[in-house]
């Protein structure tokens, strides 16, 4: 990877970050900096959204933040496993039960940047440290907003710790089940009228058993895992309304799946400047850099040799927006902007001969692409005393392009070489919304919404094994096209107490799935569409020193594809209900305790329901014992029923999820 990408960019922040506050306040405006981005719309309500507070995401038993994302009910990845037990490539994240493949039908966004891999599309969870947050927003459904393309089941928006919010020091460090060490330390320094934090985070383990007990062989080794990130955020003033955000993060994680020498390697270097103006012409306007790399060895189930080396797979995302909102008036909040996206990504693999004791190399394979998104959006919140309407629309003009595939039979040298078609379009999207107050204590709201996914360059060009299953790709891939409305009522019973209802029906025409061809191969095709209709119910209470919040799901999907065999079918890896409860006592002084309780049903592995992934129940609890000056005694337990969660079945070959994990450790702030 180009290591020259972030200190040149280091070296671009504005000498404005070493501003010092003037000596003399005298008539000069006070300067607040806050590290964070415009203020909400006032109709995002309309869209039913579910905030995660800094509270709960200091909670997790895991100190993972796809755990903590579990409490959205619907929320899953492709497997049920976290970012210490899947392969990489495996974790996208979506919404509604509109799963099938392991791309991220949801857009992730970090202080307003997608956090997507730009070649596969998964989510880098383990770079992404609970700790480092403020709050996180989960939007069930189209979005249309900057980036909006790609946001076909929902939006997850995170935003960074704020000054307040961070000590001036801060450590902990951890040891739990088979091994385990998890380290972490933050260091945030005012400067000037601004601030800086820098913060690492290094955990390693050696692992847990994925492969069931009667199903090991002398090859089976545990899942043991290393990685490591480190943050670095910048904020400094410009003016009284101004200021800019930089954020540089570098993160690297190592693993290893079921096989010896089944090795995983995922890596990258992100960053991205931001400047926000508060102004009566507000501003957000954004440029984001991303180098990322993966490799990942197969072996063999039945030799244990290696049969296939996907040795690198360098990729490079590059974006940007520009956000404005006119002052039109009180009752008006008009966004108007523009965003663009480029990923490109290659990939380098070397097939082997796993039946051969010399495991010789068959094939040399080299594919890769470019696609560019470019969008305009506006929309409008309109407050009419009780009734806030919101609307907007979007424009993107996408391309597909310089896409190939090329395959060196390493005996004999002949070369297979395939040109695919350079393609684009234009794509509209947008979105309507109703929020409207009764009373206090009860709100009702409406959306309708329409969105677009295209294929990413993993799914085009990069064919993948799970042994002994191939999926092809397929640079033929459409885009993903999403129509869908929602209902639904908020309801303020009491003070503290807020309880929500949701009904929606998305619509998912030309989904991409893996399509079952026999017993060992899969392809990804576009099928007709996926429908998911279902009921979202969620609830949380602050009662004294007590928090409760609960989720939960009933999401109804299946598969409409005229004349195949799955025609009805519910899509793989999408559990029809799946809910989560959360209680936790955290008085202002003294120990704390918070525990979580999830359920999710049974699921599909593949397309034709011929293997099942049972539901699982799980257990997780944290408590903190302070002893004083800033240290803090804390004990974590995962999966504490040690339920037995099955997170791949082909065939009867199972992967399992995290067993019961057990955790001791001491924090410090200052």
């Amino acid at each position: 990877m180009k290591t020259t990408i972030l200190p040149a960019l280091l070296l671009s922040i504005p000498t404005a970050a070493l501003a010092q506050a003037p000596d003399d306040a005298g008539d000069t405006p006070s300067i607040i900096v806050t590290g964070t981005g415009l203020s909400l719309p006032p109709g995002t309500p309309a869209y039913g959204s579910v905030v995660i507070d800094r509270a709960r995401l200091q909670d997790s038993a895991s100190g993972r933040i796809e755990s903590v994302l579990g409490d959205v009910a619907g929320f899953q990845q492709f497997r049920r496993s976290d970012s210490r037990s899947a392969n990489p490539s495996a974790q996208g994240a979506t919404l509604r039960a509109l799963g099938g493949n392991a791309s991220s039908r949801t857009l992730l966004l970090l202080d307003g940047v997608p956090m997507a891999d730009p070649f596969f599309g998964y989510i880098p969870f383990n770079a992404l440290v609970p700790d480092r947050l403020s709050v996180v927003r989960v939007t069930r459904g189209g979005g249309i907003g900057a980036f909006g393309a790609g946001a076909v089941a929902g939006t997850i928006e995170l935003a960074s710790a704020t000054r307040d919010q961070l000590p001036t020091f801060a450590a902990s460090a951890f040891y739990g089940s088979r091994d385990s060490t998890e380290l972490s330390a933050s260091l945030t320094p005012d400067l000037g009228s601004g601030y800086v934090s820098l913060s690492g985070r290094w955990d390693r383990g050696d692992g847990f058993q994925t492969t069931p007990k009667g199903q090991r062989v002398a090859a089976t080794v545990p899942a043991a895992y290393d990685g490591w990130s480190t943050n670095l955020r910048a904020v400094a003033p410009v003016s009284a309304n101004a200021e800019l955000q930089f954020r540089a993060t570098l993160f690297e994680d190592k693993r290893t799946l079921r096989f010896a020498g089944a090795d995983s390697m995922s890596q990258g270097q992100d960053a991205s400047i931001r400047y926000i103006n508060r102004g009566p012409w507000q501003v957000d306007a954004l440029a984001y850099i991303q180098a990322r790399n993966f490799s990942n060895i197969v072996m063999s189930s039945s030799t244990f040799r290696k049969s296939l080396d996907q040795r690198n797979t360098p990729s490079t995302g590059l974006g940007g927006k520009i956000e404005l909102r006119p002052p039109v008036g009180g009752n008006h909040l008009l966004r108007v902007g523009v965003d663009t996206r480029f990923a490109t990504g290659d990939m380098f693999e070397d097939a082997f001969n796993a039946n051969i004791a010399s495991n010789p190399a068959t094939f040399r394979r080299h594919a890769g692409g470019k696609e560019l998104t470019s969008g305009i959006f506006v929309e409008d919140d309109w407050t009419i005393g009780k009734l806030v309407l919101t609307g907007g629309v979007r424009a993107d003009r996408w391309s597909i392009r310089n896409g190939f595939y090329r395959q060196v039979s390493a005996t004999t040298g002949a070369v297979t070489n395939s040109a695919f078609a350079d393609r684009s379009d234009w794509a509209v999207s947008g979105r309507v919304g109703a929020l409207y107050r009764m009373t206090e204590a009860i709100a009702l709201r409406g959306a309708a919404y329409s969105g677009f996914r295209l294929p990413t360059l993993n799914e085009l060009y990069r064919p993948f094994v799970v042994f002994p299953i191939t999926t092809q790709a397929n640079a033929a891939l459409t885009p993903e096209k999403l129509k869908g409305a929602e209902a639904g009522i908020d309801l303020t019973p009491a003070l503290g107490v807020t309880l929500s209802a949701t009904a929606f029906y998305n619509r998912l025409d030309d989904a991409i799935a893996n399509v079952t061809i026999n017993a060992t191969t899969r392809q990804r095709r576009n099928v007709d569409r996926i429908v998911a209709k279902g009921i979202e119910l969620t609830a949380a209470a602050a009662l004294g020193d007590m928090r409760l919040s609960a989720s939960y799901a009933y999401s109804h999907s299946s598969v409409h594809a005229t004349g195949e065999p799955f025609d009805g079918l519910t899509p793989a890896q999408s559990p029809r209900h799946a809910a989560s409860a959360t209680i936790a006592y955290s008085p202002a002084q003294g120990p704390t305790l918070s525990t979580t309780l999830r359920y999710v049903a049974k699921q599909y592995e593949d397309d034709l329901q011929s293997d099942v992934l049972p539901d699982a129940l799980t257990l997780d609890a944290i408590a903190r014992l302070p002893v004083g000056h800033g240290v803090t005694l804390v004990a974590r337990g995962e999966n504490l029923f040690d339920e037995k969660v099955v997170t791949r079945n082909a065939g009867g070959s199972m992967d399992l999820g995290t067993p019961r994990t057990l955790w001791i450790g001491i924090s410090f702030a200052n």
